[in-house]
């Protein structure tokens, strides 16, 4: 349990792969604390962004770090945040 949004969502991932996954599925890809659940990320992602996210996936990888998929809603554009944070 984190109380700190900011402590939430540490880095974006900018892979090819990702910029497909925002372009099709209108997904952003963060690097996240490992100790955080769901509802913590997609409440930092809401506060921080203000965007509306619909849905959370996380995986551990291999290297030990937490990564979380976020289904933005249709009328939030994952481009356009991308954008925003300097991304694209």
């Amino acid at each position: 349990m984190i109380d700190d949004t900011f402590a939430v969502l540490k880095y974006p991932l900018t892979t090819e792969k990702n910029v497909k996954l925002m372009q099709n599925e209108n997904k952003l890809v963060f690097i996240v604390d490992r100790k955080s659940d769901k509802i913590q990320i997609k409440k930092a992602a809401e506060e921080l962004f203000k965007i509306k996210v619909a849905k959370v996936t996380t995986s551990i990888l291999p290297s030990g770090q937490k990564k979380a998929y976020l289904k933005l809603s249709p009328e939030t554009p994952a481009m356009d945040v991308a954008t925003q944070l300097g991304l694209l």
